[in-house]
């Protein structure tokens, strides 16, 4: 009898212990566009996949048409860490790595004894370089799926010397979690 209650208590422990986390079902896809830069005359949609509720990976695709920008093009894939309440929601924390285009407008001054001053155009020197960041936002989910946010990050290039050697990035965003 001894030994029967004692299996019975042995494997009854084994049971105990075979419970599961629970988790928690969420939309894990977001589409985005980045409100800021469109109405300043730049094109930004982000894709992001979240991981799990406290991570995610996405990427950016920015480009432009006008001279106002240094950058003319960039595609930057991202990692964010929330840290909100809801999954994947509130503030975030962002390392980015950035492969961007720029325009180099190049202009000479020229200054005359007399006090007159010429600027000519020389040329524009179209580069590219790799860049690498971090940036801090925040997040808001509506409960039918809209996205809010806000972030603002920066970023140092690593090879051209002709580069910008800051850039930067951010903006508020606008979006759809499905």
């Amino acid at each position: 009898m001894k030994k029967l209650f004692v299996l019975i208590c042995l494997t009854s422990s084994l049971f105990g212990f075979s419970q599961e986390k629970e988790t928690i079902d969420f939309q894990r896809n977001e589409l985005k566009g980045n409100a800021l830069f469109l109405v300043l005359g730049a094109v930004e949609l982000t894709y992001e996949r979240l991981i799990n509720e406290d991570t995610g990976l996405g990427i950016s695709l920015f480009f432009v048409a006008e001279d106002e920008f240094d950058t003319n093009f960039s595609l930057t894939p991202y990692y964010r860490a929330y840290f909100g309440k809801k999954p994947a929601a509130g503030f975030f924390v962002e390392g980015f790595a950035m492969l961007n285009s720029y325009i180099d407008h190049g202009y000479t001054t020229y200054y005359y004894d007399n006090g007159t001053t010429i600027t000519n155009f020389v040329a524009d020197e179209v580069g590219a370089d790799f860049a690498l960041g971090f940036g801090l936002g925040s997040k808001w989910i509506h409960r039918k799926g809209f996205v809010f946010e806000f972030n603002a990050g920066i970023g140092r290039n690593l090879f051209s010397d002709n580069s910008p050697e800051i850039v930067g990035r951010g903006g508020i965003t606008l979006g759809y979690r499905f």
